[in-house]
């Protein structure tokens, strides 16, 4: 879906355990450089790179994929990506996440004990799938560049990354500054047009995940790109400064 200029949805399916849900990475790109913001599940790369070519973007134009954090449905085809891509390609993230998504550390809600536990209730066959899965998990990449509160990368217009710790401890959310567009990742999650806070169920500190809303009301922000839920547009600086207020109470 465009967003604006230089910035589209790349539309996906995220097949996981027996959930099938649309989920958003986007792409944002100008003369000269293309990134990519997350890699979706895995075995996600084929539909990811054909999506990227229908837009009419070479694939030797991805200079980076910056990874808002560690879950698997945003890092899952990271390491296929780099392997189609080219070594050469800039892996962002923020540091707090960073061991996580390169294996040091299990990923703190998608490791083998919490998914076993996860598809116990679910049909012989999806356990049969997700265990064979289960065997090739985590998937993981290097991280070549740290991303932290502030920091500003130039290409396509100008990006300044937000700390939005709570969903993950080293979450982040991207301010384009040409078009005021938020990429929120899982900070913010889109339901028929209105914005709402993360999922509880699998934000670890939601405290902080609400507190983390605060920041965003800083921004001048036309539109909003959720990974869950996809774009939202209507209000959105008074819908964050709700979401805000709530966190106070």
């Amino acid at each position: 879906m465009r967003i604006a200029k230089g910035i589209e949805t790349i539309d996906l399916k995220m097949n996981l355990f027996g959930n099938s849900s649309p989920i958003f990475p986007t792409l944002i790109w100008d003369d000269q450089d293309a990134i990519l913001v997350d890699t979706g599940t895995p075995e996600s790369s084929h539909c990811i790179e054909h999506a990227i070519e229908e837009k009419g973007i070479s694939l030797d134009k991805i200079k980076a994929i910056i990874l808002t954090h560690q879950d698997i449905d945003h890092i899952g085809s990271l390491s296929e990506l780099v392997r189609d891509l080219g070594e050469s390609i800039t892996i962002y993230a923020h540091p707090l996440d960073k061991p996580y998504i390169e294996g040091e550390m299990p990923l703190i809600k998608f490791n083998k004990e919490a998914l076993l536990d996860r598809i116990s209730g679910l049909s012989p066959e999806v356990q049969a799938e997700a265990k064979k899965k289960l065997e090739t998990l985590p998937p993981k990449g290097n991280v070549d560049h740290l991303l932290t509160d502030g920091d500003y990368l130039p290409q396509c217009g100008g990006i300044t990354v937000i700390h939005t710790p709570g969903h993950t401890p080293g979450h982040i959310s991207l301010y384009c500054h040409r078009d005021r567009v938020l990429i929120a990742g899982d900070a913010l999650i889109a339901n028929h047009g209105r914005l709402e806070g993360p999922r509880e169920a699998v934000t670890p500190d939601m405290e902080m995940a609400m507190t983390s809303l605060k920041k965003l009301t800083t921004w001048d922000i036309q539109k909003v790109i959720c990974y869950h839920g996809g774009l939202v547009e209507d209000h959105v600086n008074d819908q964050i400064a709700e979401l805000a207020r709530q966190a106070n109470k």
